[in-house]
């Protein structure tokens, strides 16, 4: 495993494992399944309604809470102060845990104007120890303009849609000029066009890895956190087995060069459903 320092000191595996779109029985199997292949970091949502299933599956591993690293979030209806220091405790209470490692403002919503308030009761989590650290998911650079101007602690990452038909340049800049993390959500696509791209396939007929494995590589190599998510343990496996390779200079640049600036999600400006 790959470990990455945030900028509040804090360990984070740079692969974690995602269970989005996954219902909560069949997340308390999925996660079971990754952390006994090697996973420690697991990343969830209030609004994917399977924290209990992972806090069931928590419950029952042998992994020390201390090697665990957990990720939630805060909905968009749930923004604001009061509401979002109330929606912690109920993640909390749902994940069986008495602090999370990562807690993230699921989307701006620009339109209602509460990231900035709702970022602050995060601040008071993190202070009170209750949070190991804050971030935020889809923030556009203009939103984390106005945390890092109106806000005391800095979000130690941005967790953005994000493969090889979108590498968000200009989000990863900006990122990096303020010492925040890129994590990648949907890193493989969605499993979709990215995938059977002929680019990819060639590289990874080259390395004798699949798809998939040279996707996560490429994340990995351009100092991104990623997250995949899968219910096969055969695809569990396989995403995890990605240390043992590396990329060449010209494969990196290939699968830069593959860049179409296309969404699967909605763009964040968009995006304010509550």
């Amino acid at each position: 495993m790959n470990y990455v320092t945030l900028n509040n000191k804090l360990e984070m595996p740079q692969l974690g494992f995602g269970v989005w779109q996954v219902d909560s029985d069949q997340a308390a199997e999925a996660v079971s399944t990754a952390l006994k292949t090697g996973y420690t970091s697991i990343d969830t949502a209030m609004i994917y309604k399977n924290e209990e299933g992972v806090g069931k599956a928590l419950k029952e591993t042998s992994v020390p809470r201390e090697e665990l690293f957990i990720t939630t979030k805060v909905w968009n209806s749930d923004q604001g102060y009061d509401s979002t220091l109330r929606a912690f405790d109920e993640s909390l209470e749902r994940l069986g845990l008495d602090y999370v490692d990562l807690y993230l403002i699921h989307w701006p919503t620009p339109e209602f104007d509460n990231y900035v308030e709702t970022y602050k009761a995060m601040e008071k989590l993190y202070k009170d120890g209750r949070v190991k650290a804050i971030g935020v998911c889809n923030f556009q650079p203009e939103h984390l303009q106005r945390l890092l101007d109106e806000c005391d602690v800095p979000p130690v990452l941005n967790q953005i849609e994000c493969h090889p038909y979108l590498a968000q340049n200009d989000v990863k800049e900006f990122c990096a000029q303020h010492d925040i993390f890129v994590e990648a959500w949907s890193p493989l696509d969605q499993g979709g066009e990215v995938l059977k791209d002929e680019v990819i396939q060639q590289i990874a007929e080259a390395h004798k890895k699949s798809p998939a494995q040279i996707v996560l590589r490429w994340h990995l190599q351009n100092n991104t956190i990623v997250i995949p998510k899968s219910v096969t343990p055969s695809r569990i496996e396989e995403n995890f087995n990605v240390f043992d390779f590396e990329l060449s200079e010209e494969d990196m640049n290939q699968i830069n060069g593959l860049d179409k600036n296309r969404r699967k999600g909605a763009h964040p400006n968009e995006m304010n459903v509550r």
